[in-house]
This record gives C-alpha cells, sequence and structure tokens, in this order.
C-alpha cells in the first residue's frame, strides 16, 4: 500500500511541477513578443508613437493594480483555481488582442496583464506553500522557464510576422496555444484547494506588510529591475542603431540580451538560498550590471556592443530572479510570502510601467540616448542600495536587530 502512495506522490508531484514551469512558460511571450511587432501594428491600425508605446505600458498597470487583488482571490478560491483563472483570462485576452481591430487590440492587452499578474502574484507563494525546503531551485525553475520563452518570443515575432508572411495578429495569435497547453497541464491541480494562506493569516497580527522597511526594500529592489527590464526591452535596439548597428541585428541583440540571463536566472536563487544573507549577489550583480550599462555609454565596435549586451543581459537575469527569490527569504509562511509579493509586484510594476514612455519623453525632448542611459545607471546604484538592504537576513515584521 505505502509502495501505492509513494508512487502517486511522485506523479502528483511531477504534474505539479510540469504545471508549474508550462505556467512561467506563459508570463513573459505576450508581452516580449508586441516589442518587434510595434512598426506593423502601428502602420496598420495607424496609431501614433505614444499609443503604440501604451502596447508595452497597459500590461504593466493591469499587474500593478490586480497584484494587490491576486493573493485575496487565491485565499477565497484557493491557489490552484485561482492560478487556472488567471490563464484563462490570458488565453482569452491572447485571441481577443489578435483580432486586429483597435479596440480588441487594447482590451485583449488589459486582459493579457490581468491573467499574468494573477499567475504573478500567487507562483512564489504556492512555491513557498508546497516547497519551503526547496524554494531556491523552485525559483529557479521558474524564473529560468520564464525567461527563455520570453526571450524567443522576441526573436520570432518577425520571422512568423514577415518571413512566413502570417501578419502581426497571427504571429501574436501564436501565444495562445501555450496558453492552451498550459490550462491543460493545470487541470489536475484543481482538486487542490490550497487554503494555507487562510490559516496562516492569523499570525500576522495585525501587521501590514506596508509598515515593514524591509518589504519596501524588496519592493524597491522589484520595482528598479523591472524598470530597467522594460525600458530595454522597449528601447535597446534604437540605443543600438545610434551606435551604428543595422536594425535587423539590434533587434537580434534583445534576444542574445536575454538569451545571456539564462545561466544567471537560474544559478541566483540557488546561490540565494545557500548565503546566510544576499549583500554579496546584490554587489556581484550590480558591478556587472553596471559595467554594461557604462559600456553603452560609450559605444564601440560591434564586439563591443554585443559584450555590454552579454552583461546588460547578466545583470538582468541575475536580478529578476534575486527579486522573486527574496519574496520567499524574507517571508516566514506562504500567507506572508503571498502578502510581500502582492505588495512588490503592485508597487513594482507601477514603477517599471513609467518607465518606457518616459524614457521615450526623454528622448524626444534631448535627441540623445545619453541622458536615458545615465538614468539607468543612475537607477543601478538605486538597485544596489535598496538591494543591500532588502539582502540582509531578516524577516519582514522582524525587528531589525
Amino acid at each position: 500500500m505505502h509502495h501505492i502512495d509513494a508512487r502517486r506522490n511522485r506523479i502528483n508531484n511531477i504534474l505539479l511541477i510540469t504545471g508549474i514551469i508550462f505556467i512561467a512558460f506563459n508570463l513573459r511571450p505576450s508581452i516580449t513578443s508586441v516589442g518587434p511587432l510595434i512598426s506593423s501594428i502601428r502602420t496598420d491600425l495607424d496609431m501614433t508613437n505614444g499609443m503604440a508605446g501604451f502596447l508595452t505600458t497597459l500590461p504593466l498597470l493591469s499587474f500593478a493594480f490586480l497584484s494587490p487583488v491576486a493573493p485575496k482571490l487565491g485565499q477565497r478560491l484557493g491557489n490552484e483555481r485561482t492560478l487556472w483563472i488567471g490563464l484563462v483570462v490570458l488565453l482569452i485576452g491572447i485571441l481577443l488582442r489578435s483580432y486586429g481591430e483597435a479596440f480588441t487590440l487594447f482590451a485583449g492587452t488589459a486582459l493579457i496583464g490581468i491573467g499574468i499578474a494573477i499567475c504573478n502574484v500567487l507562483l512564489p507563494s504556492l512555491i513557498k506553500h508546497k516547497y519551503p525546503e526547496k524554494a531556491g531551485i523552485m525559483t529557479s525553475f521558474y524564473t529560468t522557464s520564464m525567461s527563455i520563452f520570453a526571450a524567443l518570443a522576441s526573436g520570432i515575432s518577425i520571422p512568423l510576422s514577415h518571413g512566413l508572411q502570417w501578419g502581426w495578429s497571427a504571429s501574436l495569435m501564436v501565444w495562445a496555444g501555450l496558453a492552451f497547453l498550459a490550462i491543460l497541464i493545470w487541470v489536475p491541480q484543481l482538486r487542490y484547494h490550497d487554503t494555507a494562506n487562510r490559516t496562516v493569516s492569523l499570525k500576522t497580527d495585525g501587521q501590514t506588510v506596508w509598515r515593514s522597511k524591509i518589504a519596501w526594500q524588496v519592493t524597491f529592489f522589484m520595482g528598479i529591475q523591472s524598470f530597467l527590464f522594460y525600458c530595454t526591452i522597449a528601447w535597446l535596439p534604437e540605443i543600438l542603431k545610434s551606435h551604428g548597428m543595422s536594425m535587423s541585428l539590434s533587434g537580434w541583440m534583445l534576444s542574445l540580451m536575454q538569451f545571456a540571463s539564462l545561466p544567471s536566472t537560474f544559478l541566483t536563487p540557488v546561490l540565494a538560498g545557500r548565503f546566510r544573507d544576499q549583500k554579496s549577489i546584490v554587489l556581484g550583480l550590480g558591478i556587472l550590471y553596471l559595467a554594461g550599462m557604462t559600456g553603452l555609454l560609450y559605444g564601440g565596435n560591434a564586439a563591443l556592443l554585443t559584450l555590454w549586451v552579454v552583461l546588460i543581459g547578466v545583470g538582468q537575469g541575475s536580478s529578476i530572479s534575486l527579486a522573486l527569490t527574496l519574496i520567499g527569504l524574507r517571508s516566514e509562511n506562504a500567507h506572508q510570502a503571498a502578502a510581500l509579493s502582492g505588495m512588490s509586484q503592485s508597487a513594482g510594476y507601477l514603477l517599471a510601467a513609467i518607465g518606457p514612455s518616459f524614457v521615450g519623453f526623454l528622448y524626444d525632448h534631448t535627441h540623445s540616448w545619453n541622458g536615458p542611459i545615465l538614468l539607468f545607471i543612475a537607477a543601478l546604484i538605486a538597485l544596489i542600495g535598496t538591494g543591500l538592504g532588502a539582502g540582509r537576513n531578516l524577516y519582514i515584521y522582524a525587528k531589525a536587530a
């Protein structure tokens, strides 16, 4: 009997891990696939640059406003069911967006943001609950899965729409298949009703996560790294073109940046879980990231530009996965992880949402990329500062010794 139980547990565990990875696959492609297609969408629907830029900002606004609501939904319905609902909303959004009208484009994009926001917030909490001892390695798996498809989506958008001549709407529609797969794979989890959030919520004895100093440091760390990521996703090809790189090559550089981030995305949470505090990781990633950004200011030949892009990628991979790992490391249980995840992602994405448009505005007024790059360097210095605070070995409700 025991043997059968062990086998069933193993199968359930494999199903759960596969489900988590497939949810992670869906967390970025429907956003990162848009950037390369912006000019086609703009021409096709006769939109201004500002409206087109809003397509990157809109999902981030959905993240910001939905992130505080997601933990409450998770408490009411259970994390498993809420995650499934998030995937269904995402699928509807992708289908609606591909319809080819301006209204459906924006409505679908907003739904995509809502679906991803729910999954973004509840995954760290689910992982903290199901794998309390293995949170680091599980965070590695899911952030790496997320980044692989984010990079892939940036790279294949143009080949699908121009190369195969599918057009932008069919090129964006491809990601509906991935969402549908994740919905099917997650079905076995629907019989579980993870109420860990509920039972534990009493233990926070009226403390609010918004009053915790370290929670704010985690939030700013999350926000600044998101700000930098979405600004480079939006503008890196333009910056590289200003240094003399061709249009198609600078597009592939965006994919290279994301692929270069994969090893550090995977290794950072594993290391973070082994260290007593995470300050040394923050310093290490900060130095590499700064070197890449400073290099971007000076430019150079194609080989040097490629080196700067790779260094930026390594810094980005490390900072996103560290931000998500800190949510687990700084909280004592799944309920605190959900609260901290909601706070850091709502305030964090609000900061990120301002980024791409503000950088475009700055460039329009100065006609030089030096201003935006100096802004990125200042943001990096702030990232290191908040990271040194967030990397301390403390829980969010602990009084600093």
